[in-house]
C-alpha cells in the first residue's frame, strides 16, 4: 500500500512569509525545505524579475508551472511562488504531494512588508496594486487551500505553531 503525501505546501500572497516560515516549519519538522522561486531562477538562471522582463507573464507563468508540476519529493515543506494559484495544473500536482497551506495576512501587514512589487518579481496586471491584486488572489488562495491560517499579528514561532496545530488536527 502506498503511503500517504508527507509533504506540505505553503501558498498565499508575496510577503506572506512562505520562504521564512518554510524554512522555519522545516526544521520544526525536521524535513527538508525546496523554495520554488529559487528553482525557478535556478532553471532560468535569472531572477525572478528578470524572467518576468525576458518571458512575459505568460512565460512566466509557465516556467513556474513547469517548475512546480516536476516536484517530486518526499517529507518536505515547499514554499511556493504567490502566482502558482493561477496554474490549475500546479495546484493540483501540490495537493497531490500532500496539504496545501493557505498563509492569509491582511492587506495592512502586506504593506508593511512589502518593498517596490516591480523589484520583488510580482506578476500583476498593468497599474494593479497590492490591494487588487489581494482581491483577486484571496479567491484563489482559499479555494486551493487545505487549511487556512489566519496569520494577522502572529510573530514567526507563532504562525509555525498554528501550521503545525492545524497539520495534527487534520
Amino acid at each position: 500500500m502506498a503511503q500517504p503525501p508527507n509533504n506540505v505546501a505553503l501558498i498565499g500572497m508575496p510577503g506572506a512569509g512562505k520562504s521564512t516560515l518554510g524554512v522555519l516549519l522545516a526544521k520544526r519538522m525536521a524535513r527538508s525545505f525546496w523554495d520554488t522561486d529559487l528553482l525557478i531562477q535556478q532553471a532560468e538562471r535569472a531572477s525572478l524579475q528578470q524572467i518576468i522582463e525576458r518571458l512575459g507573464v505568460d512565460g512566466f507563468r509557465r516556467a513556474e508551472e513547469r517548475v512546480v508540476r516536476q516536484l517530486d519529493c518526499s517529507n518536505c515543506v515547499i514554499a511556493t511562488g504567490g502566482s502558482v494559484v493561477y496554474s490549475e495544473a500546479a495546484m493540483e500536482h501540490l495537493g497531490r504531494l500532500g496539504p496545501r497551506i493557505y498563509l492569509d495576512v491582511p492587506l495592512h501587514e502586506l504593506e508593511r512588508r512589502l518593498g517596490d512589487l516591480d523589484k520583488r518579481g510580482v506578476i500583476r496586471g498593468p497599474g494593479q496594486g497590492l490591494e487588487g491584486l489581494l482581491a483577486e488572489r484571496s479567491r484563489l488562495y482559499e479555494r486551493w487551500a487545505d487549511i487556512r491560517i489566519d496569520c494577522a499579528g502572529l510573530s514567526h514561532d507563532g504562525a509555525v505553531e498554528a501550521i503545525v496545530r492545524a497539520l495534527a488536527a487534520a
